[in-house]
């Protein structure tokens, strides 16, 4: 990756509405909304509400399935060079192990990123709710691509982030993207009913930043400790500055995704990117991997001095 700034998986569909503002090929890569083994409408509307300091979603399985995907979107973003990580999901192991295969060795595909918010048909939690079933899945994607990067998308409210960032590690996952939309609602006054037709939603947006960040700070002091190998985070969740692109990254990640900002500023991938380079000159970083994790080693004295 030429910089450690991404979009995350959802707000940039595949990429033909952001070429318009951000010139593609210059994002360290672009991440796809979600394929799915078959075509989907998603979710009736509204599916999309703002809320303070965020967006509520609940798209459901809009996507053009892998034909599609495969026909018409991947040879355009391959044909604009573009770094593409294609974010695969399903309701049972064997969509991620099918998916997986179908696009293993393709041309413009530089990895892919595992969704495990989704509830499993045959287990009921989401597979990011349960360590063995995450590894399972991880497990299954790697025996079918295994020269392919992978990444393992992970919920920022099942309790068990660490447990199963280190369950998914151990399968053979190549790094970890964190963290996905936390389940959420709002009610809309005046209809007397939640805002969204599916009820509850996935809270993105600046509200979601503070536990992001806590998740990536989790995580990554348990590979500082020798809990589980260390492995890259890319690290999303209400990234709307430079500034904020730092805090994530002091607290581990080695590259920051951009979401819903993108709906609000269709330019902000490099704009960020400007803001995180004035930052880390302003404070003295020579480069980028410097910063990366250092608020884990920052101590304080008793006098308070760091």
């Amino acid at each position: 990756m030429p910089n450690p700034l991404s979009t995350a998986a959802g707000c940039a569909g595949f990429g033909r509405e952001l070429a318009r503002f951000t010139p593609l090929d210059q994002l360290g890569t672009l991440t796809t909304r979600t394929v799915l083994p078959r075509a989907g409408a998603g979710a009736a509307g509204p599916r999309v509400v703002p809320v303070p300091a965020g967006v509520l979603n609940a798209v459901g399985g809009q996507n053009p399935g892998v034909e599609g995907f495969l026909r018409r979107e991947l040879p355009w973003l391959a044909e604009r060079g573009v770094r593409t990580v294609v974010s695969i999901g399903g309701h049972r192991l064997e969509d991620f192990a099918e998916l997986a295969a179908r696009l293993a060795g393709r041309d413009g595909v530089r990895g892919l990123e595992l969704n495990l918010s989704a509830p499993g048909a045959d287990r009921g939690a989401p597979f990011a709710a349960n360590p063995a079933v995450s590894y399972d899945v991880v497990a299954a994607v790697k025996a079918v691509a295994p020269g392919l990067p992978v990444y393992a998308k992970l919920a920022p409210d099942t309790g068990t982030v660490t447990e199963v960032a280190a369950a998914c590690v151990a399968a053979g996952a190549d790094g970890l993207s964190m963290v996905n939309t936390a389940r959420a609602m709002a009610i809309d006054l005046d209809a007397r009913r939640p805002a969204l037709a599916a009820g509850a939603g996935g809270l993105s947006g600046p509200a979601l930043r503070p536990i992001a960040v806590h998740c990536v700070f989790q995580v990554h002091a348990a590979m500082r400790a020798g809990r589980m190998p260390a492995v890259p985070i890319l690290a999303m969740g209400g990234v709307r500055t430079g500034r904020d692109a730092l805090e994530f990254t002091l607290a581990g990640a080695s590259g920051v995704a951009v979401g819903s900002e993108l709906l609000r500023d269709p330019t902000a991938p490099l704009r960020i990117l400007d803001e995180l380079r004035a930052e880390l000159t302003t404070r003295g970083f020579a480069a980028y991997t410097d910063a990366v994790g250092l608020a884990h080693r920052t101590t304080t004295t008793e006098d308070g001095r760091q």
